[in-house]
């Protein structure tokens, strides 16, 4: 797949029908704007869905010779994973809250039992709500005060228009109407008989909270906050003592709060301080203090507190001052501490602060890795539930007694056919950007792996919305890594790795330092002896997908194969387009290019699907869901219609369309598994890599 295709079928070739565009004076040509449908979120338009069938249908057939590998590595998946898989019990209260798969089951069941002893029974049961479901999503679940009941939100095809039910624990029955319409989380109040949550308008921004009392019509909701601007989405929380239900509003850059009493669901909203551009900020609660993180003196946050009835900013008193060096990511209260989430220096840091100001960090005794706080329900507790990975070691759960600063190991994630963690090296390595900055880059392979030049290497990215990929463990690439790969993750701008300035310096006008440290890690891999230029696969989705059509445009000659999954890669257009519901969210990320002729060349400039041009592109697997109200299907649509035409080389491009999901693949488990399978196997034949072992031998047996 790597030179030529490997089929004699002819790809389908979407027709041209130019549409010229202007703005700003500037006119360009859209040859393919007639993929999207005009009855959109419905794609029922019978000339499209023959294209995108002909699309999946020319997938099938390029994909056929492979159809054993990726069955076979499809059952290595499954094989790593636990079939009757569980949680470790969570206490609420007087009860016991766990998950658990039984096997073969795509989808979980929820259970409790009793604290004090007991058979655990079932509070809800997924694969039964699944059932003969295509698609099937569950949002979230929630029980109220009393445990009597418990609030779900599920969605039936992907579009996250979730549907909210009432299931009365006592009864097994549903009470009361569906709410449909939602965004699918509920906040209950404090007498268990009303609730809050979040509805979405016609463009599925979600936009209005209302309260719903149990035995009420949902159409006679009241609507408790309503926002007016395009830009802010609405979300819905409580504070971890539940005193407070929160009520937010923003965009990715500006926040603004209101708190509601939890005893009193119809009292006015109180906000905490009033919206100003770039402000974000984010509330808790102890005792008669809230406890406020906020970036209004310093971009990594500071920790400020207000007493409870005087919550303003003329009130915020410091606890913890900003720092370029920790950078605060979240705080959360508990009876007698609080527990801050931060990066030191890049690297994950758990801190344990009383409120005497006396702290101590959680030591987790390994250089490189990824924690946080796990399933935390109670407020007066002595013990903490926390998650923890690295590059090379498996997902653990472990409760961290606060007196003796003692990790419990409760759980560690088992890979049923094996895994020897000593076979594995993890690396932290540091590559130079073009204008100098340093850039982390995580690196896992086998002790084995070849650091001469000749190995495989596979790098993924993503860069966008100071959102930052942990150095975490993932079974699913040791099917790559124990076939000669080193699997690399660039830590490039955009995302928040190294604070918030890695963030401001990957968007807007910086956007492309988020292109091109991705190339500068690939260079420095390169440099270091890991793979050749042209022995590189690089994945990334969404955001990382609009990644991989810029690094596809700007060298192409260093990648192998390029797998973009549900790829953003018309941005100029869509970002002119307010009827989308995350266009207007969006402009603090990207530019306005409806309002600002600078915005619109800027993003014109490296936009992935305006930068096609005639010449060699390496071998591409696109993706697409139907039903995606995040990155709409006629994006990548879109995009490999323009690269087949455009494109001079005979290497594979590939589109496949979930005609029955959205953004996130297909909801079952193992189907999810089967997508990445053909993934892995359209890798692995771009590498003319068939049938490797799963398991290289063991450097270290070979030594001795």
């Amino acid at each position: 797949m790597s030179s030529a295709t490997l089929t004699t079928a002819q790809p389908p070739v979407a027709k041209r029908l130019p549409v010229t565009l202007e703005r700003h004076g500037i006119e360009w040509v859209d040859p393919y704007a007639w993929l999207r449908d005009p009855g959109y979120p419905k794609v029922e338009d019978p000339e499209i869905r023959a294209y995108l069938e002909a699309e999946n249908a020319y997938f099938e057939t390029v994909m056929a010779p492979e159809k054993d590998l990726v069955e076979a590595l499809h059952a290595e998946l499954k094989g790593r994973l636990k079939d009757d898989d569980s949680s470790v019990p969570v206490p609420d209260g007087p009860w016991l809250y766990h998950w658990a798969f039984t096997p073969g089951a795509q989808y979980r069941t929820w259970y409790r039992a009793p604290r004090a002893g007991g058979e655990p029974v079932v509070i809800l049961d997924e694969p039964a709500l699944a059932h003969e479901q295509s698609y099937f999503n569950l949002g979230s679940l929630a029980v109220s005060p009393d445990a009597r009941l418990l609030a779900y939100g599920t969605d039936s095809d992907g579009s996250e228009r979730y549907v909210i039910r009432i299931k009365d624990l006592e009864s097994d029955e549903l009470v009361g109407e569906a709410i449909r319409n939602t965004s699918g989380g509920v906040v209950w109040a404090a007498d268990s008989s009303t609730f809050f949550y979040v509805e979405l308008n016609d463009n599925l921004r979600p936009y209005r909270v209302r309260l719903h009392r149990l035995g009420k019509s949902p159409e006679d909701d009241p609507i408790i906050y309503e926002e007016d601007d395009p830009a802010f989405f609405v979300g819905l929380g409580e504070t971890q003592s539940r005193r407070f239900v929160i009520v937010s509003t923003g965009s990715h850059v500006t926040r603004e709060i209101r708190l509601i009493e939890a005893a009193h669901p119809e009292s006015p909203p109180i906000l905490v301080a009033p919206r100003r551009p770039e402000h974000r900020y984010s509330v808790e609660h102890a005792g008669d203090r809230l406890w406020i993180r906020t970036n209004d003196l310093h971009e990594n946050f500071r920790l400020v507190w207000a007493p409870v009835d005087s919550p303003g900013e003329a009130s915020w008193q410091e606890e913890i001052a900003g720092s370029d060096d920790d950078y605060l990511i979240d705080v959360t209260c508990f009876a007698d501490f609080m527990v801050v989430t931060e990066r030191r220096h890049g690297q994950a840091n758990l801190r344990v602060r009383r409120y005497d100001g006396s702290e101590h960090a959680i030591d987790f005794k390994e250089a490189v890795y990824t924690a946080g706080l796990g399933d935390n329900r109670e407020f007066q507790t002595d013990r903490l539930r926390l998650g923890f990975s690295s590059l090379t070691t498996p997902g653990t759960v472990y409760d961290y007694a606060l007196e003796t600063r003692e990790l419990v190991t409760l759980k560690v994630q088992e890979i049923p056919s094996g895994y020897a963690p000593e076979l594995y090296v993890g690396e932290r390595l540091w590559a130079r950007a073009a204008d100098g900055t340093e850039v982390p880059i995580s690196v896992v392979h086998r002790k084995d792996y070849p650091i001469d030049g000749t190995g495989r290497l596979f790098l993924y990215g993503y860069g966008a919305y100071g959102m930052g990929m942990p150095p975490s463990f993932n079974a699913s690439r040791l099917s790559l890594v124990d076939r000669g790969f080193a699997f690399a993750i660039a830590h490039i701008r955009g995302g928040d790795e190294m604070g918030h300035r890695w963030y401001r310096e990957g968007k807007l006008a910086a956007k492309t330092n988020s292109f091109t440290d991705f190339v500068a890690c690939a260079e420095t891999l390169i440099e270091a002896g890991y793979a050749e230029p042209g022995a590189i696969a690089i994945r990334g989705g969404s955001a990382g997908g609009m990644l991989m059509g810029a690094v596809a445009n700007l060298r192409p000659e260093l990648w192998r194969c390029v797998v973009a999954e549900v790829p953003f890669v018309d941005v100029l257009n869509t970002m002119q387009d307010e009827t989308l519901p995350l266009t207007p969210i969006e402009w603090p990320e990207w530019g306005n290019p409806l309002t600002s002729k600078e915005d619109f060349e800027r993003i014109r400039s490296w936009c992935p699907y305006e930068n096609i041009e005639a010449k060699a592109y390496p071998a591409m697997l696109v993706t697409a869901g139907i039903s995606d109200p995040r990155v709409t299907y006629w994006e990548p649509a879109k995009y490999v219609a323009k690269l087949r035409a455009t494109k001079t080389d005979a290497n594979i491009l590939l589109l496949k369309t979930n005609m029955d999901a959205g953004h996130f693949g297909a909801s079952g488990r193992f189907d999810a598994l089967k997508e990445h399978a053909e993934v892995l196997a359209f890798v692995l034949q771009c590498f003319n890599v068939d049938d490797l072992p799963v398991s290289a031998p063991d450097p270290l047996q070979t030594q001795s």
